[in-house]
């Protein structure tokens, strides 16, 4: 996970000085949190979320549970762990459709956030739980986002709704009558941005909301966006109150600080990160396990599943008959797949 590549180095640093101290004095703790401060600013977090991230942190650290235990150090490192693990929302938060037909979820964020990529990997993601989405191409500004949407759009076998391609709440109005028309269950309002906040954007998307009314507004936020995520979310959860945020490019070299920080400063939820460019590329985010990542203590239980969805019904049969049989050349070309499906290591 190269977003927090740097950061999960300089906390591992931090934990292993820790574990070769044995006994744990109250400077030791000072200094400790000194260095998570640091990395966590390093890595673009907010500094008032740091600030009370640390504050928390220490305070729970410095009991006389965690000081006179003996393993102080292992107990540190268990509270770094649920307190970044409440930072980025604690449990998981899933999308919730309601029963009408058909659903509508709407996409918001900058220009370049990622929104239309991700609005094909949400729908991808629906169409593998059986769901019938339709894109409705609502950027009427950006050239040949709606030549984006609907190439994309073909490539997973999702149709695209473009109407007359000039008015974008006429668009998002009249994608519902052809969801309605075509049977389709799920719309998916890909709107349109600019490269910083202003009011033409933001009352358009008002509108758009007002006229469709959705049953989720996902805001996409760049994992490589710092500081400034903190203005950008505020405003966007003010206007439009979205219900969670889809973090994109999570995959990339950004520091990553910015996904921290959009939890703890608009109290929405992250509910998927895009961890690729494939459309299967997008996760549904887990708090916990996204910490054990930055803390360097992997994922197992997502590798598991990753594998699980890689095992078609004739490896799994393949695999029973090599307990039987034995192993041979074409097995291990049929599990070399397999594990490709999975991703890079």
């Amino acid at each position: 996970m190269a977003a927090f590549g740097s950061l999960s180095d300089r906390l591992a640093d931090t934990f292993d000085r820790l574990r070769g101290k044995g006994k744990l004095t109250e400077a030791d703790i000072n200094v400790a949190m000194r260095e998570i401060r640091m990395a966590l600013l390093e890595a673009d977090v907010n500094y008032r979320v740091v600030k009370d991230f640390v504050t928390r942190t220490k305070e729970r650290c410095l009991t006389a549970e965690v000081m006179e235990s003996l393993t102080p150090a292992q107990n540190v490192v268990k509270i770094v762990l649920d307190e970044l693990t409440e930072l980025l929302g604690g449990t998981e938060s899933k999308l919730v459709l309601s029963s009408r037909i058909p659903n509508v979820i709407m996409l918001v964020g900058l220009q370049g956030s990622g929104k239309t990529t991700a609005a094909v990997k949400l729908a991808y993601m629906l169409k593998k739980q059986g769901k019938s989405p339709l894109l409705a191409a609502c950027d009427v500004y950006r050239p040949a986002a709606a030549d984006q949407l609907a190439t994309l759009g073909g490539e997973i076998g999702v149709p695209v709704f473009r109407g007359d391609g000039v008015h974008p709440v006429e668009i998002a109005r009249a994608s519902i009558r052809e969801a309605v028309d075509t049977m389709r269950d799920v719309v998916i309002v890909d709107t349109a941005g600019r490269l910083q906040i202003d009011e033409q954007m933001m009352q358009e998307a008002v509108d758009i909301k007002r006229a469709v009314k959705p049953d989720q507004v996902l805001m996409v936020v760049d994992a490589m966006t710092g500081q400034d995520i903190v203005n950008v979310v505020s405003t966007f959860a003010e206007r439009t109150d979205f219900d969670g945020v889809i973090i994109s490019k999570l995959d990339g070299d950004a520091r990553g600080g910015g996904a921290l920080s959009v939890r703890e400063v608009t109290g929405k939820p992250i509910k998927f990160v895009s961890m690729g460019e494939k459309p299967d590329s997008l996760e549904v985010f887990n708090p916990e396990r996204m910490a054990k990542r930055i803390l360097g203590m992997g994922d197992v239980i997502g590798i598991i599943e990753k594998a699980q969805e890689a095992a078609t019904a004739e490896q799994l049969a393949s695999a029973e008959r090599m307990l039987r049989d034995g192993f041979t050349m074409d097995d291990m070309l049929e599990q070399m797949k397999a594990v490709k499906k999975m991703g890079g290591m």
